[in-house]
């Protein structure tokens, strides 16, 4: 089942009303029950949560979170030495920023000083260039 359409589902019950005719439902049903209600709003929250999640990952390049390969490293160090811009080397390896420096200072291509990455959360100029 979707995530929307099963927050569509439980929002409905929590609001009293059958998801699939739209009526309200009988009085007295466990699911006026205050600790159900809790649980159902918990749930929409997740799936809430989830959606967020799933959309901020769509947004990550490709390759976040594989390892790498002799061949990119070696991708990495020519492209180091042609003085392409991190970005574009970033883009070429569906890769982040912070990757592509962490990268370069494991191989000791870039000193921890040159770094433009220094919060994970912050993105440097489009155009930088390592120094």
């Amino acid at each position: 089942m979707q995530q929307q359409k099963a927050r569509q589902i439980l929002q409905a019950l929590i609001q009293g009303v059958d998801p699939t005719t739209g009526e309200e439902l009988a009085a007295g049903t466990v699911l006026q029950r205050a600790d159900v209600l809790r649980a159902m709003l918990a749930g929409v929250a997740a799936l809430e949560q989830s959606a967020v999640r799933s959309a901020r990952r769509a947004l990550l390049p490709a390759n976040v979170g594989r390892a790498w390969t002799q061949e990119e490293d070696l991708e990495l160090t020519r492209e180091t030495a042609a003085a392409t811009p991190i970005a574009d080397i970033a883009t070429n390896h569906g890769r982040t920023l912070r990757a592509i420096e962490a990268r370069l200072e494991k191989l000791g291509l870039m000193a921890s000083s040159e770094r433009t990455t220094r919060n994970g959360f912050e993105r440097p100029p489009k155009n930088s260039k390592r120094a």
